[in-house]
C-alpha cells in the first residue's frame, strides 16, 4: 500500500494553550503508533494540518479528527498519493500560523477552502524548509 498525504482545515473549539497541547500530545502519540507524520499550522481561528503515511492510517486519523469535539467544521481540502514524506522526522510538527499566510478576515471569508492544492502544499513546503534549518 502506498503513502497518502491529506490536508484539512478546521476551526478550533475553545482554543487555548491547554487544548492545543492536548491535541499535539494526542496526535504525536497516535501518529508514532500509526506511522503518520505531518504538521499542524494553527492560530486561534484556524487549524490547517497535513497528514502523511499509509493510506489506511491517514484515513483513520482523519476520521478521529472529524469526531474530535476540539475541531469544528472539518473540511478535507486535498489528498494525493506521494512517493516521499514532506515531514519524515515529525510525528506532528507545530507551527503557529503566521500573518503572512492569511489574515483572520481572509480565513473567515473562505481563503482556505478556496485555496488551490498548489497554494496549500506551498504553505507546508515552506514550513518544512523552515523546520529543517
Amino acid at each position: 500500500m502506498g503513502l497518502a498525504q491529506l490536508i484539512y482545515t478546521s476551526q478550533p473549539f475553545g482554543f487555548d494553550d491547554a487544548i492545543l497541547n492536548g491535541i499535539l500530545s494526542d496526535a504525536r502519540r497516535c501518529n508514532r503508533r500509526d506511522d503518520i507524520t505531518g504538521a499542524l499550522v494553527c492560530r486561534a481561528d484556524v487549524y490547517l494540518q497535513l497528514l502523511e503515511g499509509p493510506e489506511a492510517a491517514v484515513e483513520a486519523a482523519f476520521g478521529r479528527i472529524e469526531k474530535d469535539d476540539r475541531h469544528q467544521q472539518v473540511v478535507r481540502l486535498h489528498q494525493r498519493e506521494i512517493e516521499a514524506r514532506l515531514f519524515p522526522q515529525w510525528s506532528m510538527l507545530h507551527d503557529p500560523l503566521h500573518s503572512w499566510l492569511w489574515t483572520r478576515a481572509e480565513v473567515a471569508a473562505g481563503a482556505l477552502t478556496g485555496a488551490t492544492p498548489f497554494e496549500l502544499l506551498s504553505v507546508f513546503e515552506r514550513v518544512a524548509t523552515i523546520s529543517a534549518d
